[in-house]
């Protein structure tokens, strides 16, 4: 017998928000006291970027869709309180993106997220 989704988590809201690079739609998804950490090249897993609550991520979220770059949610997972999902960007030069997240979810929100990136090396 499969899991039940979490309540009120919608992936079309989120795929929506990540693909029209709607930073404002995809905050909305996120707890008030939410943290995110991203690990990649220059954050790695020893000392990964932590953003704490909405105030924080909504920094890196307007800066990320704010660049020239396209988005799409290649594969997209909920399962009880938990969500996954793989995400490929690419910017207009042909340099790609793969980003991939583990998140947990409280009451249709998420509350934590740990985000792995790695990017083409340019030039």
């Amino acid at each position: 017998m499969g899991t039940a989704a979490a309540p009120g988590f919608d992936t079309e809201t989120l795929r929506r928000a990540i693909e029209g690079q709607n930073a404002e739609a995809l905050l909305a998804l996120y707890d008030d006291n939410a943290e995110l950490r991203v690990v990649d090249r220059n954050t790695q897993p020893s000392h990964p970027k932590v953003m704490h609550g909405r105030d924080q991520i909504s920094e890196m979220l307007n800066d990320v869709y704010s660049r020239d770059m396209t988005h799409k949610v290649e594969q997209c997972v909920v399962q009880g309180d938990h969500l996954a999902y793989t995400e490929s960007c690419q910017y207009p030069d042909g340099v790609k993106v793969l980003a991939s997240s583990m998140v947990e979810l409280r009451n249709g929100k998420i509350v934590d997220q740990t985000l792995l990136q790695e990017w083409d090396d340019e030039g």
